[in-house]
């Protein structure tokens, strides 16, 4: 020992154990969920058409994709032609029936409603599982997919890949050190959203292609005759399909302030918009989230945090001594962490972390650093024991949590017509401070037109709703007939 470094040491210990982390094979066998590193997973996709596309390529290169399902098959296209070799599949419950035994992850890459049942059902099976973000739709999503993936030991990641990047672990490390001392305020925006939103809901049914299998677009949510507006892509306005523009970049943009904040469960959450539909999301929102504190970490504290969210144009200010003519937004948003010492600014994914004061920070490096695509990382978590992996940036422990945060802005938004701020409970997941008797009316459709030069306006309003109940649906939603989650663990 006298002869080594103590950093010799750590390292030969370090390459040891981590050589004991994978079993063959040979030695374990596929039964039990592990694949030897000269081995190839056998990945299953669902939803291949859009983001899921860019996933796959950044997985084909290395790995095996033997199945390929999607509900647009037009859309689809090019994935099926570029992977001929894989099975096609419509409906991916069939396809987990008929290839379950030989199918070691799988890749969901679906509308945001479909994200949680389709992933819950691949845990069950003991599959790994890449989500793209929002990891769910719901909270109660959330909170099983978390529970789920312990219950199961399997490899997970949700698809915000900025979780992976230089920016995120700079931005935690420069925190953590107490570089800009203690955050009581921190304000996010993105430029989102850049599809239709703030829509009355179509009045007509357009012919379904015939390339499309709209029952099972919709899949757990209420069926909805079809219309154009609603897919491909645009279905994130939509609350039925999608999350808006928090939905889909808040898993980017905050991931950073959850992570370096270690934040837990919110306590009272606001959120006010643009007109609200019952059924498109706000042209733009703002919603506030209020945080109690944490525990007190080596060199900073975590006292209690308000975290702000803005979209749809909509900007914090700019914080004093801010750079005249610097354009805040970084590769769609950006996010700014109030110090008692300085000011950190990071652009979406945390990207390119800077102090207001100018000084460059040479704190410790204590997070990981993933040297591959976000997906290969995942696809090495999947080739380890589980009792020896290492975690993904993103695994389904950290993204679960985080999600509920993301998706607690939408239910804040959704919620606003009570006019008040509202209290969660977060263990329990419900809304402690809305009374059994409240109601609630939600616009339908909101129209004017010009009659003698003056503005009359046509508003259809629900009847009143029980406000309990509306806020117990979008906690945990009511799904269709023939679509059931698994049981929480």
């Amino acid at each position: 020992m006298s002869n080594i470094s103590r950093r010799s040491f750590l390292q030969k210990g370090t390459a040891a154990a981590a050589a004991l982390t994978i079993v063959p094979n040979a030695v374990l066998g596929k039964s039990h969920g592990h694949t030897a590193p000269t081995d190839k997973l056998n990945i299953a996709a669902v939803g291949i058409g859009g983001m899921g596309n860019a996933n796959l390529k950044n997985m084909e290169t290395t790995d095996n994709i033997v199945a390929l399902c999607d509900v647009d098959w037009k859309y689809s296209k090019g994935v099926f032609e570029r992977l001929p070799n894989a099975k096609k599949y419509w409906d991916y419950r069939k396809m987990y029936d008929e290839m379950a035994k030989s199918i070691d992850a799988v890749l969901v890459a679906t509308a945001d409603h479909t994200h949680a049942i389709i992933s819950a059902d691949a845990l069950t099976l003991g599959k790994h599982v890449y989500c793209q973000k929002p990891l769910t739709h719901s909270v109660y999503e959330s909170r099983l997919l978390t529970k789920l993936a312990e219950k199961y030991q399997v490899a997970t990641q949700m698809g915000n890949q900025g979780s992976s990047g230089e920016g995120v672990n700079l931005t935690c490390e420069w925190i953590w050190n107490g570089e800009i001392g203690e955050i009581t305020k921190v304000e996010a925006f993105t430029d989102r959203p850049i599809w239709p939103q703030g829509l009355n809901a179509p009045e007509k049914a357009d012919k379904i292609p015939s390339t499309l299998n709209w029952d099972l677009f919709t899949g757990p949510a209420e069926m909805r005759p079809f219309n154009n507006i609603y897919h491909p892509w645009n279905w994130r306005g939509w609350w039925a399909y999608g999350t808006g523009a928090l939905g889909d970049m808040a898993c980017h943009i905050l991931h950073p302030v959850f992570k370096a904040l270690k934040l837990q469960y919110p306590t009272k959450v606001q959120g006010s918009s643009t007109l609200l539909l019952k059924d498109c999301a706000p042209q733009a929102q703002h919603v506030k989230l209020l945080f109690p504190a944490r525990d007190n970490l080596a060199k900073v504290a975590l006292p209690e945090v308000e975290v702000h969210w803005y979209d749809g144009g909509l900007k914090p200010e700019f914080p004093k001594g801010y750079p005249e003519g610097k354009n805040m937004n970084d590769a769609g948003g950006a996010v700014i962490f109030h110090g008692t010492k300085d000011t950190l600014i990071c652009g979406c994914y945390g990207k390119d972390p800077w102090l207001l004061s100018g000084r460059v920070p040479n704190a410790p490096k204590v997070c990981r650093r993933v040297p591959v695509s976000h997906e290969q990382d995942w696809i090495r978590a999947c080739k380890e024991s589980p009792a020896n992996r290492v975690k993904t940036a993103s695994d389904f422990s950290e993204a679960g949590p985080f999600n509920e945060m993301v998706v607690m802005g939408v239910l804040a938004i959704r919620l606003q017509e009570l006019h008040k701020e509202l209290a969660w409970d977060g263990p329990n997941m419900r809304f402690t401070n809305i009374k059994d008797n409240e109601t609630l009316k939600i616009l339908i459709k909101d129209d004017f037109k010009i009659v003698d030069g003056d503005p009359k306006f046509n508003k259809i309003w629900t009847d009143p709703i029980n406000a309990n109940q509306f806020a117990t649906e979008l906690i945990k939603h009511n799904y269709r007939t023939g679509w059931k989650l698994p049981d929480m663990p």
